[in-house]
């Protein structure tokens, strides 16, 4: 776990007091919390095989010419 400092507004500051108070956890805890919730979304690891496949790049839109061209099926 790292350590950071952050600047807060003063009512930013009561609510997070507030409410941990309300739930009985610490105040660090919410935060660290709500940074978690935050983040989350940038947490998830995005695919890298993009250009991978060794063929025409207009495949999809056009499979039938491509596997015509190919002989594929015709035997």
């Amino acid at each position: 776990m790292r350590k950071s400092s952050i600047y807060i507004d003063d009512e930013v500051d009561l609510a997070l007091t507030r409410r941990a108070v309300a739930e009985g956890r610490t105040k660090a805890d919410v935060i660290r919390e709500a940074l978690r919730d935050a983040a989350a979304c940038a947490l998830r690891v995005k695919p890298r095989a993009v250009g991978v496949f060794a063929g025409p790049s207009d495949l999809a839109a056009h499979a039938d010419e491509h596997l015509a061209e190919t002989g594929f099926g015709e035997r």
